[in-house]
């Protein structure tokens, strides 16, 4: 009943199924392949293609291809023009209840799923340059590949939320899931390159639209600290659920059952969409008001038919904020904030215990750092989210972006004198860029009109790998920088980004997002 309910809107209530069992198939008819290694530690360089990895193949993307259309709203002209007549917001005297609280848990649980697929990535790399015999620039073609895959799936996946709603895209991204995990079984490199690609539109499209439904549905005076927490735990439980299935399984099973878990986990991600709430908008867009008011009730919120009043005689169109001076600003300067996480997290900390290496410093102090890393991020996570809910959301992000600058200048000083602890300097990067990283999208998801929400969000995800995939490059080109040139690099934009967001940023913090939209002032609501 409950997949009927959910698909009963969307192209076919049995669409969305068969694609699934259609990629579940396709999947499957690689294990043969798999377990033809279990006597070689599964190293399957240079076996053969049969034609039943070929048949699965085709099925895969058959059945991405069939779940795609069955989740497709049935009239999606109708859709959309009703979509932008209805509002739906929390009061924000709501209080938190069950229905919030299990939201939250469902969704921590997708994040971790979403972001342990990339994070995979550094615990099969090695492995795959013992077993292709190849050299770590040509490797270094997969988490370039991945990452391009995020960043171009941040944006895709931003606009079909505004398309197939926030429920829908989250479901398709976990079939594509499923679909990757057809790389534990690719005998050839090159394979595994193309799927990394398709991983990384899947998981650069489904954190966007997480932040964009969580911002739905809080409470105002809840939605900062609920999007913070959500977003940090998320991403500390991805790579820790990465590094301790890696510590556990590729000692059995080598390198490749990381990507074999993308069958099990991908899966779980579908069956967890039962438990998200479809929007209330769409519901109320396709007349189903009862079922509407009842997700309406578990949630406390209130829906609004709102009407756009005439502008020169001509109502102002749905891109008019990507237009405005003070919206194009503030996209700019999270933009930039982005970019600036990405070449820190995808380049300079990766190059970093190399280059201590190269200096003197022992190993095992290069390894420490990294290891710090992880938990210093943890209890980081719940102190940026008080900071951000109890504060102030824009101040509190300016601050992670000077935390970061101070990170940066402490590198630069490190490789310019050649002398003195590096812990100090970088704890402080470390600190600022997972501050960075935990509000930057939930600030931009509370940013930004409804309309064009899952597209601007979608935007600063991707420039959140495009720096990543600038550094990946420069590694497979042999052309990585001194880290006092990169440092300086990153400096300039992270300082042009605190100018521009103290410019053009917006206090978000216990506000109605209806009221951040700097059209809103056109809007009249009724009740519907």
């Amino acid at each position: 009943m409950a997949i009927a309910n959910l698909l009963s809107d969307r192209r076919g209530v049995w669409i969305f199924p068969l694609g699934v069992i259609l990629v579940t198939i396709g999947v499957l008819m690689h294990g043969p392949m798999f377990l033809m290694g279990r006597h070689t530690h599964f190293v399957l360089t240079g076996m053969p293609i049969g034609w039943d990895m070929v048949v699965g193949m085709v099925a895969i993307v058959g059945g991405c291809c069939i779940a795609a259309y069955g989740l497709l709203p049935r009239d999606i002209a109708g859709h959309l023009a009703a979509q932008n007549q209805i509002a739906v917001s929390p009061p924000e005297t709501a209080p938190l209840g069950p229905a919030h609280w299990r939201l939250m848990a469902v969704l921590v649980i997708a994040l971790v799923i979403d972001i342990m697929k990339p994070a995979t990535l550094g615990f099969t790399l090695p492995g795959m340059t013992s077993e292709y015999h190849v050299t770590r620039a040509i490797v270094s073609s997969l988490p370039f590949s991945a990452l391009a895959g995020t960043a171009i799936g941040s944006v895709i996946w931003g606009a079909l939320a505004d398309l197939y709603g926030r429920k829908a895209t989250i479901l398709l991204s976990a079939v594509m899931f499923v679909g990757t995990s057809i790389c534990g079984a690719m005998p050839s490199l090159w394979w595994n390159v193309g799927m990394c690609f398709m991983m990384g539109i899947a998981a650069g499209g489904m954190l966007p639209v997480t932040y964009a439904l969580l911002a739905e549905m809080m409470p105002s005076r809840h939605r900062g600290w609920s999007l913070v927490l959500v977003g940090g735990l998320g991403a500390a439980g991805g790579y820790f659920a990465a590094s301790t299935l890696s510590a556990i399984l590729q000692p059995l099973f080598g390198w490749r059952i990381l990507w074999i878990l993308n069958l099990p986990t991908g899966l779980t991600l579908v069956l967890l969409g039962v438990f998200i709430p479809e929007s209330a908008k769409f519901l109320l867009a396709h007349g189903r008001r009862e079922e509407a008011r009842a997700v309406m009730a578990r949630f406390g919120s209130e829906a609004h038919r709102v009407s756009v009043a005439a502008e020169g005689g001509r109502p102002r169109g749905p891109s008019a904020a990507l237009t405005d001076r003070a919206h194009f600003g503030k996209l700019f300067a999270l933009g930039l904030a982005a970019i600036c996480f990405s070449l820190i997290n995808f380049g300079l900390l990766l190059w970093l215990p190399a280059d201590l290496v190269a200096k003197g410093y022992s190993v095992s102090l290069s390894s420490k750092l990294l290891a710090e890393s992880a938990l210093i991020a943890f209890p980081t996570i719940f102190a940026v989210a008080y900071l951000y809910s109890v504060w102030s959301t824009k101040w509190a992000l300016a601050a992670s972006l000077v935390m970061t600058l101070l990170g940066l200048a402490g590198v630069l000083r490190l490789e310019i004198d050649g002398a003195g602890s590096p812990v100090l300097p970088v704890a402080m990067l470390i600190i600022g860029a997972n501050a960075l990283i935990a509000m930057l999208l939930p600030y931009t998801a509370e940013s930004f009109p409804l309309r064009i929400r899952g597209r601007t969000t979608g935007t600063v995800a991707a420039c959140t790998k495009a720096g990543g995939m600038i550094a990946q490059l420069l590694a497979m080109l042999a052309l990585v920088p001194s880290l006092a040139l990169v440092a300086v690099i990153i400096m300039v934009p992270t300082g042009a980004a605190i100018l521009l967001l103290a410019l053009f940023g917006k206090e978000t913090r216990g506000r109605d997002l209806r009221d951040l939209d700097p059209d809103g002032h056109t809007f009249a609501a009724t009740g519907i």
